[in-house]
């Protein structure tokens, strides 16, 4: 009778033990890769047409990348659009009209390299919106006449912190819409973002692999 009895206990400890190993074990989430087509970030303000520069304003159009979509949340949103303009979820306004209050921990920087070369999140480099400017303000090209061209600065990546503290990398395709192969100024309507992004959505994991 204490055999059996030893038996059982051993075996309901055993069974015990291996629930708790399997509760304690992480679940890992899968690494998402999507595009976004069109995202619109219209303003108003710019230039005249004499040429005058006229102060901008608008709002942001916002991204959340947990979702893979635009929202209209105060707060849980971590990339912003509007015009040439790019602004995270963290740090502080810059002061421009319209900007919305930064309530996340978001950070970003601007990698060298193409999106598959970009493996891992370089914490050092990450940076916060702050009032002498936005962290991403040098993603764009502009030509200049005669073509006036705004167009992604080819060989950079966008590595962010998300508001709530996942990763993502970014590759601008194009500021126009439908993203055409041979954007045209004059023709094309401008402020559409194409873009092609990877999420890491566990916490704490820095690889996009």
């Amino acid at each position: 009778m204490k055999t059996v009895k030893l038996f059982t206990l051993l075996t309901l400890f055993i069974v015990t033990s291996s629930c708790s190993n399997d509760n304690d074990d992480e679940i890992f989430l899968q690494i998402e890769t999507n595009s976004v087509m069109n995202l619109h970030a219209p303003q108003t303000g710019g230039m005249d047409q004499m040429g005058n520069p006229v102060p901008i304003s608008g709002e942001f159009t916002k991204f959340d990348f947990s979702t893979g979509t635009t929202t209209t949340s105060d707060t849980e949103w971590d990339i912003a659009f509007r015009g040439t303009s790019i602004i995270i979820n963290g740090g502080v306004s810059s002061g421009s009209t319209d900007e919305p209050e930064r309530t996340g921990n978001a950070a970003a920087y601007m990698a060298t390299g193409t999106i598959a070369s970009v493996k891992a999140v370089n914490t050092s480099l990450l940076e916060q919106d702050s009032v002498n400017g936005y962290v991403l303000s040098n993603w764009y090209t502009y030509a200049g006449p005669p073509t006036h061209l705004i167009t992604p600065t080819a060989g950079k990546i966008i590595v962010v912190r998300t508001q709530d503290g996942k990763y993502a990398k970014i590759e601008l395709l194009s500021y126009y819409k439908d993203a055409p192969e041979n954007p045209d100024a004059y023709t094309d309507e401008e402020r559409y973002f194409t873009f092609n992004y990877v999420y890491q959505p566990n916490e704490g994991e820095l690889t996009f692999e």
